[in-house]
């Protein structure tokens, strides 16, 4: 199985899984599955941390795991198959990483309006780069702390990414190449945030609505 050659309609079929996985929007079914819209109420996102405003933290802790496994999972059973040094078998699981992200970021089952990417980039990088993984999680409870602002947590995360990636993984370019790419896309995905924040009216951590 190592050294098992990608062909293309693996690759092809592995994308397209990827995409399909990533694009399940949890944030949103759960919330349908309480009689709710998340896309009309607080930030209006389907994410995590607007789950957890709005329904309750146990709600977004769920949505959380859930969108981390949409990451996580492709890339896990390609690295499982395949030799994990072999350059192809990196950048097929590079590939498929990238598009359970955008899977979430641009679901087309809500026409293109995904959440933001962090959970799905956080299970990519588990499976991918766990040291790494491990430093941006510290990094991200560490400004959580601070701040009580999810939004700067996850900026900030992802701008050290690529950093962190350099320093722990310097010979491999697809990696930090993968960074750059996956830390622009979070970023640009948190536009607003960065206004609100800038604005100073970014809501902080407050996960105080009890399930019902």
């Amino acid at each position: 199985m190592g050294s098992e050659a990608i062909s293309p309609l693996l690759l092809f079929s592995g994308i397209l899984l990827s995409f399909i996985c990533g694009s399940i929007p949890f944030g949103f079914l759960l919330g349908k599955a309480k009689g709710i819209d998340i896309r009309l109420l607080g930030s209006k996102n389907i994410g995590a941390t607007n789950v957890g405003r709005i329904m309750g933290w146990k709600w977004g802790l769920l949505v959380f795991f859930l969108d981390f496994l949409k990451g996580f999972i492709p890339v896990f059973l390609i690295r499982f198959h395949f030799d994990v040094h072999q350059t192809s078998s990196d950048l097929f699981a590079l590939i498929c990483g990238l598009s359970s992200i955008i899977g979430h970021n641009f679901t087309p089952w809500l026409k293109g309006k995904g959440g933001k990417g962090i959970a799905t980039s956080a299970g990519v990088l588990l499976a991918l780069m766990p040291k790494v993984f491990l430093l941006l999680l510290i990094s991200w409870f560490g400004i959580l702390f601070f701040t009580r602002i999810v939004s700067i947590s996850s900026i900030c995360a992802a701008l050290f990414f690529p950093f962190f990636t350099f320093i722990l993984y310097p010979n491999n370019h697809l990696f930090f190449f993968f960074s750059i790419v996956a830390s622009f896309l979070a970023i640009w995905r948190h536009r607003s945030n960065i206004k609100r924040i800038f604005k100073g009216t970014e809501p902080k951590l407050n996960f105080s609505k009890q399930n019902k």
